[in-house]
């Protein structure tokens, strides 16, 4: 089972930066790659950043040069930095976590944190 723990958000100003942090653990499942998503009401959910634990991370068109995904390999924890933030970044925001079977490699899972707001005043 794996268990994300996001931590973070908040309010902030518009122009400002918010850092959200999201901590993984399980043992019976291998994580690969970690996201964050984001909805805001009205809206679909849509994916903000993406970080694969081999290759190069991918972000949405409204947050590049903005947000910058990053991870902490010894603690298991991802990490969002968000800068020049608009009053448009207002959602929550969610942690996602693939991963596959540590006795069944070719099957993925998806596991999500609980999600934390993010509100920007503008």
């Amino acid at each position: 089972q794996v268990q994300l723990v996001e931590s973070g958000g908040g309010l902030v100003q518009a122009g400002g930066s918010l850092r959200l942090s999201c901590a993984a653990s399980g043992t019976i499942f291998s994580l690969y790659a970690m996201s964050w998503y984001r909805q805001a009401p009205g809206k679909e959910r849509e994916s903000v950043a993406r970080i694969p634990f081999t290759g190069t991370s991918t972000y949405a068109d409204s947050v590049k040069g903005r947000f910058t995904v990053s991870r902490d390999k010894a603690k298991d924890t991802v990490y969002l930095q968000m800068n020049s933030l608009k009053p448009e970044d207002t959602a929550v925001y969610y942690c996602n976590a693939e991963a596959t079977g540590i006795y069944d490699p070719n099957i993925t899972y998806d596991f999500w944190g609980q999600g934390t707001q993010v509100t920007v005043s503008s």
